[in-house]
């Protein structure tokens, strides 16, 4: 029995009530235990992907030869990186844990691949400084930002009104990797641009709630716990999106953040206009604030928590690509 032919029912000559199709139960147990609106898009297309592979049979009918083939098709065949592969096999085994309430031992014994390390791109301070004077506007300040407190794109980008600190100096951000919180450094050279980029976002939140709109996303069950949190003024995002767009999980018109796909095409045209040669993306600023601060003298337990490093052992990678080499070795060429 196919996929597809599982989910029409039919009783009497008429069409039963259909249940939740598979993707639709996916989807629903990814919102029920609060995972991301990317992370439930990457699962739901790994699963659907699984099933195609497989002739459109339902998962239930299939098992450990079935996931071992397209694990290694992803390898062999189509030459994925080991994270792709790594994605693909949590997408499976939320789908037979989570949703069809199968233990399979077998999904253990699996081999996962291993992701090889690699340096990170990092660049000098005066080619981050090149970089972010060929940019302008919100994205020269999104990407200074970055460069400047070390967070994550998407902890950037939905930072709330609330959780810039100009008093203390401080950003804390919250909710982050492995849902932890943490501080980092408000750089007093953005302050002044931080605090026009508020106002801007206060305007917008206003027009919004004279037209009968003004609410934001919130974490979690924070929505249903407080009514009417999502109109304050402190939740609305810092970079709020020029224009008002439906959640696709629940049709509200609201007001999204900031898009990342904005800043990439601004970096991307900046690398351009500053002629660097290395590859530029978001992350690559948080890479180059953990060295330039380590290359400053910092102590490295410092910059770990800045970065929200679970482990230090994740952070001492950046002293492998300091300019005065990793453990501060002078070259016996140089010596001469």
């Amino acid at each position: 029995m196919s996929y597809a032919q599982r989910d029409v029912g039919v009783t009497g000559g008429n069409v039963a009530v259909r249940p939740p199709r598979l993707l639709e139960q996916v989807r629903q147990r990814l919102r029920a235990k609060h995972y991301s609106l990317r992370t439930e898009q990457a699962y739901v297309g790994w699963i659907r992907r699984f099933i195609l592979a497989n002739d459109k049979r339902h998962p239930g009918e299939m098992g450990a030869a079935e996931v071992e083939l397209f694990l290694s098709r992803l390898a062999n065949d189509h030459q994925v990186a080991a994270g792709t592969q790594n994605q693909a096999l949590a997408a499976l085994l939320f789908l037979y844990r989570e949703v069809l309430g199968l233990d399979l031992p077998w999904l253990e014994n699996l081999t996962r691949a291993k992701r090889p390390q690699r340096l990170p791109v990092v660049l000098s301070a005066q080619e981050a400084r090149t970089l972010l004077a060929c940019m302008e506007g919100r994205a020269w300040l999104v990407a200074s930002l970055l460069y400047g407190t070390g967070m994550r794109l998407m902890e950037c980008l939905r930072l709330r009104i609330k959780d810039v600190d100009f008093g203390r100096g401080e950003i804390p951000v919250r909710d982050g990797k492995g849902g932890k919180d943490r501080h980092t450094v408000l750089p007093r050279s953005l302050v002044e641009p931080l605090q026009r980029e508020v106002d801007r976002a206060l305007m917008l939140h206003a027009q919004d709630v004279a037209e009968g709109f003004g609410q934001v996303w919130l974490p979690h069950a924070l929505e249903r716990k407080y009514p009417n949190a999502n109109r304050e003024r402190g939740w609305q995002y810092v970079f709020p999106s020029l224009h008002r767009a439906r959640d696709p999980r629940g049709g509200v018109e609201r007001r999204h953040h900031f898009g990342d796909a904005v800043l990439a095409r601004a970096l991307k045209a900046a690398r351009v206009r500053a002629r660097l040669l290395k590859p530029v993306t978001a992350h690559t600023f948080r890479h180059s604030f953990a060295t330039h601060l380590i290359e400053a003298g910092y102590d490295i337990r410092t910059v770990q928590e800045l970065l929200g490093h679970k482990d230090v052992a994740t952070t001492q990678i950046y002293t492998h690509v300091l300019n005065r080499g990793g453990r501060g070795v002078v070259s016996p060429l140089d010596r001469a």
